[in-house]
Formats: structure tokens, C-alpha cells, sequence
């Protein structure tokens, strides 16, 4: 599925040097993902069973555990301060702002009364980051955890880095900031090292490792356990990113994981079925939820446009094309390359749930997806959701001529295109009309005035 995608924003700052995307590819890049996101509290119980040195903590979801919680992480973990941790999947927590304008999703605390006057503030309330929306995330659960004292902050990752063929290990003494901005300032401070398959972390690979951070002996030595056990963590659970930022060196000289952000492959659901039953699926967006019910790839975007396409790469080139003629895509939609009718409703259903789409572009290029499967599915979408805004069609390739008589012989209005230029183009006008027609006080534009396929 696509879905947030941070480890193809981390590997593009990290191992590019210029961005060639256009406009609206370049949003999709950030907004789509191809795995799950897991919490940080997740993160570190899948820590736990691999031996992963960690900052210790357990959850809350109610201002009423809270004294009861304290009290466990005190006597457990023996540690006096305490640190509130708002459980939401966006990094930039600490500097985040909650829509009642307090400030911080992170907060030092040095008693069992200010992490619950701290609680108070948090659950409930939306917490705004640079990952967020502009209206921020609903904070339903908050981890209290253990404070640590250490002297340095680190940054360790493991990502599946497309041009490396395989995953790599991204390391840098500057940690506990934004590692997209390391890259960009002080590139010199980030190593970079290939993990082999077949091998696993080597001693060189520690030894790279370590000489970026300035270890020796003991210290190389914890270094080294806990790369090797995060790695066969990121190996065993099928992750596409394990980021550790910050990873500490504490003043008794031990290494730990402070956070983590864990994105498990989707196409592994099937292998990791304990850990996706435990996905929070409420931040996700509602459309994106549906989407996966009918195994098709959507990403909700800003526009009016809404696109129904078979192929990414088609579905970006027609981003680019509507933006290029002035419109503005509502989403990416990927049918695929054998979808049914039933996805094609399904689909329509989606689209037409966004209240901004004011038009629907559908732009099929027919190999082994057929043209009269999606005119079957657009026919019985279009009837049976009563279809209130225009519907531009372009159809090519496989079955065309059937898809084409299947249109043409159905009662529905369809506002047919010749190509891609043609079809972004009308969608764009059909949209223009329609506003034009509502300032005006005039009879509402209906695609009916427009019928014209092939």
C-alpha cells in the first residue's frame, strides 16, 4: 500500500544531491509509504526481545493511571525524575504545540504531580509538528519513561536504500536534531556503510561505525552489540526503517536507545501478523483505510481533481499534466494493473467521499489491465452513487473499443478525451464552467452538456 513513506524521505536527503521531482510528485513522495508506522512504546517493546539497550517507560491513556504508572517506572526502573512522552506517529514532538497552545509533546518532569498536571495538557488535545497537518494529531496515549544522564547524542539508522540494492546503516555524531538537516549542512558528519545479506554487521562495519563516533574498548564493544541486535531486529520483523535518534552514551559508559521509529514492509503483513493486529490505524486517514480494503494505492491530496489511474508512474504524469494545465489533483489513486469492477466502485466510492472534488479524471492505459473491465466499473459507479460532478474519460490500450461502446451505450455523461493532454485539459474547463455557472446564478453545470466518447 501506499502510505507515509519516511524512509524514502530519509534516503532521498541522504543519498541524493538534487531533487528532479515536479511539484506534484514531489508531494506524493512525502505523503505515500509502503509499510506500517509503529509507536515509540511499540518500537521499544520489539527492542526488549532483541536485547536493544533502551530508555524504559510504560503507557498511559487516562489522567487517572497516571499516579499508579509513576509509581511502577520509580520502584522498576529506579529513577526519581520522569519523562512524558505524547505517543503519536510524526516525529518533532518535543518542539510540537497542542491546539490549546501548550507547548512541548515531550516534557522533563520531576514528580508523580507534575507528569500528571503535564497528562492534563496532553490527552485529548491535537499536537501540531513539522510532520503533522496543520491541525495536528489527537494524543490518546502518553509514555512515561525512565530519565537517563548522558553526556553525548547520537544518531543511528537502518534503511532499505534502493541504489545500495539492500539495506544500509546511517550513522552520525550529531544526533538528537534533524538528520535531513546534518545532511544538508554538515554532510562530512554522516557515514554511510552497505550491510552485506549474506554476512550481517561485520567488525568492519562497527569499526566505521565507531571511528564516527569516537569509540574504543568497552564502549566500541556496547557499540557493537547493539548494531548487531538491531539488525537482526530490522532482518526478523521485515522493517524498511529502524532509526534510533537520539542513541546515547550514558556517564556510566553505557549505549542506549532513547527513540525509535519503526516502519515494518506492508508486503509482510502476512509474516507479522502479531505486530500489524496492534496497528493504530487512527491516524490514518479514513480514505487511505478504505483504499486498502480494495487493495488499491491512494494518497489524499489538496486539489479538486480527482484522478483514477492504473500504473504510479502514469498516475504521477498525470498529476503533473492537470497541474500544468492549472488544475490541481485532489489525489493518487493506482487501480493497478488487473483491477475488477468491484474496484473500480470502490474507487469511485473514495473519490467521491473527498467533498473538495469538484471533477473526476480517469486516465487508463490499457497492457493487461482491459478498458471494458474499467468502463463496466465506471458505468455501475456512476449509477449507483448518482454522479454529481463531471467525469472526464481517457481510455487506451487492451479492450478499448469495447470499454469505448460500453460508455457510449450506457446512460451516463461522460466527457470523453483523446489523450492526456485532452483529458486534463477538460477536467481543467469542466471545473471552470462549473464555477463560472455558480457565480452567475446559473443552472449548475452538468456533464450531460458534454457528452463525447471516443
Amino acid at each position: 500500500m501506499f502510505r507515509h513513506q519516511n524512509a524514502l524521505r530519509l534516503s532521498r536527503s541522504l543519498f541524493t544531491k538534487k531533487s528532479h521531482h515536479a511539484t506534484s510528485n514531489a508531494t506524493v513522495s512525502q505523503n505515500q509509504r509502503r509499510h506500517l508506522n509503529i509507536h515509540e512504546y511499540q518500537a521499544k517493546e520489539l527492542m526488549g526481545k532483541y536485547n536493544v539497550p533502551h530508555q524504559r517507560g510504560k503507557i498511559v491513556r487516562t489522567v487517572d493511571e497516571v499516579e499508579k504508572v509513576c509509581e511502577q517506572v520509580k520502584s522498576e526502573f529506579g529513577t526519581e525524575n520522569m519523562i512524558l512522552k505524547a505517543q503519536i506517529l510524526a516525529g518533532g514532538r518535543g518542539k510540537g504545540v497542542f491546539d490549546t497552545g501548550y507547548k512541548g509533546g515531550v516534557k522533563f518532569c520531576t514528580s508523580t504531580e507534575k507528569v500528571k498536571d503535564a497528562a492534563k495538557e496532553m490527552l485529548g488535545n491535537r499536537l501540531i509538528t513539522k510532520q503533522t497537518s496543520a491541525t495536528g494529531t489527537p494524543v490518546q496515549t502518553l509514555m512515561v519513561t525512565e530519565c537517563l544522564d548522558f553526556d553525548r547524542e547520537l544518531y543511528f539508522a537502518i534503511l532499505l536504500d534502493r541504489a545500495s540494492d539492500g539495506p544500509v546503516i546511517v550513522a552520525s555524531s550529531q544526533g538528537g536534531m534533524d538528520i535531513e538537516e546534518v545532511a544538508k549542512t554538515s554532510p562530512e558528519a554522516i557515514v554511510k556503510v552497505p550491510i552485506n545479506y549474506t554476512s550481517g554487521v561485520t567488525q568492519a562495519d562497527v569499526d566505521t561505525v565507531a571511528k564516527e563516533f569516537g569509540y574504543e574498548g568497552q564502549k566500541k564493544e556496547n557499540l557493537a552489540q547493539v548494531m548487531k541486535n538491531l539488525y537482526q531486529m530490522f532482518v526478523d520483523i521485515d522493517c524498511t526503517q529502524l532509526e534510533i535518534n537520539p542513541l546515547v552514551e550514558t556517564t556510566d559508559g553505557r549505549v542506549l536507545c532513547v527513540d525509535g521509529k519503526v516502519n515494518i514492509d506492508d508486503n509482510a503483513s502476512f509474516r507479522q501478523k502479531e505486530i500489524f493486529t496492534k496497528a493504530d490505524t487512527s491516524e490514518m486517514d479514513p480514505r487511505e483505510l478504505e483504499a486498502e480494503k480494495y487493495n488499491l494505492n491512494y494518497v489524499a491530496l489538496d486539489g479538486n481533481i480527482g484522478c483514477m489511474v492504473n500504473g504510479a508512474g502514469l498516475a504521477m504524469a498525470t498529476m503533473d499534466i492537470v497541474k500544468l494545465y492549472g488544475g490541481e489533483p485532489a489525489n493518487f489513486l493506482d487501480v493497478g494493473g488487473s483491477a475488477s469492477v468491484e474496484q473500480v466502485k470502490g474507487a469511485f466510492q473514495i473519490i467521491t467521499n473527498d467533498s473538495a472534488v469538484k471533477c473526476i479524471l480517469v486516465n487508463i492505459f490499457g497492457g493487461i489491465m482491459r478498458c471494458d473491465v474499467i468502463a463496466e466499473g465506471i458505468v455501475e459507479a456512476a449509477k449507483q452513487l448518482e454522479l454529481k460532478v463531471p467525469l472526464v474519460v481517457r481510455l487506451a490500450g487492451t479492450n478499448v473499443d469495447k470499454g469505448l461502446d460500453i460508455l457510449r451505450n450506457s446512460k451516463i455523461n461522460v466527457i470523453g478525451a483523446s489523450d492526456l493532454d485532452d483529458a486534463s485539459q477538460k477536467a481543467v474547463k469542466a471545473i471552470s464552467l462549473e464555477s463560472m455557472a455558480a457565480a452567475g446564478g446559473l443552472v449548475q453545470f452538468s456533464v450531460g452538456h458534454c457528452i463525447a466518447v471516443g
